[in-house]
């Protein structure tokens, strides 16, 4: 069997910036366990897959070791290898997804916009033990938690700065993901990491779901719908925020790396 396969720098107007994810287009589903395979083989923080269903699209997001409930970089990789490659010029794509509703992304030019569910942190009374001293550096001003927690600090460099204890921080439980943040400077309202080594990920380079979570928070602390973002990993990644009642919009541009096939 052959499958397509794009290698797609999701959140970056150039190569070898932003996050990248595989998009592997389906006629129809696979076997999970050879989903899990095909991610687990390209080793990226993301595999996308997706099968054409009447006038949208079914989308699932395996990390190398598990499915994952939400993506935000392998769904703009993906809506932008059906806007480029596969349906020239669409202006919008609806996924349906397992857990998440469903996700539309529209497209703008070389500008690509996801509406996504909002997820806001709620504060801990205290943080888990352990996730203080696995993360380093001086202790948060706050620890809030949603799908994943939220570690907040007084200011950029000392996020940029975190270089946390993986093995520790993969023996935590209770939480998918550590997420990082602090007020931004130079024209950003806010920067983040994202640490998920429990699931196959240490560092994702740029985190769409993870702003379900920060977009509410900082728009709520700093008193603004609109915020610029990024994401201060070693690649890094510029996203632009909303917040739209119950929903974010997270918008960043995409730029294809590669692209061949799957012969299994």
């Amino acid at each position: 069997m052959r499958l397509p396969l794009y290698q797609v720098d999701a959140f970056a107007d150039a190569v070898f910036a932003g996050n990248p994810a595989a998009v592997v287009p389906l006629e129809d589903w696979l076997p999970d366990a050879t989903l899990q395979a095909i991610a687990a083989e390209n080793n990226l923080s993301e595999t996308a897959f997706f099968v054409r269903r009447g006038g949208g699209y079914e989308l699932r997001w395996f990390t190398p070791t598990v499915e994952v409930d939400l993506c935000g970089h392998a769904t703009l990789a993906s809506a932008f290898v059906i806007a480029t490659m596969l349906e020239w010029g669409c202006p919008r794509i609806d996924f349906a997804t397992r857990e998440a509703g469903t996700l539309s992304v529209t497209r703008n030019g070389d500008l690509y916009t996801l509406d996504f569910p909002s997820r806001p942190p709620e504060p801990l009374a205290e943080p888990p033990a352990g996730l203080l001293d696995a993360l380093g550096g001086p202790p948060p001003t706050a620890v809030l938690k949603a799908r994943d927690l939220v570690v907040v600090y007084d200011d950029e460099a000392t996020v940029r700065a975190l270089t946390p204890d993986m093995s520790a921080l993969a023996g935590l439980e209770d939480f998918y993901a550590v997420i990082v943040t602090a007020p931004g400077s130079g024209g950003v309202d806010f920067v983040s990491r994202f640490f998920a080594p429990a699931q196959g990920i240490p560092e994702d380079p740029v985190t769409g779901s993870a702003h379900c979570t920060l977009i509410p928070y900082w728009a709520r602390r700093l008193g603004k719908e609109r915020l610029k973002a990024r994401q201060v990993s070693a690649r890094g990644g510029a996203l632009s925020c909303e917040l739209a009642g119950d929903r974010v919009r997270i918008a960043g541009k995409a730029v294809l790396y590669m692209d061949g096939a799957i012969y299994i």
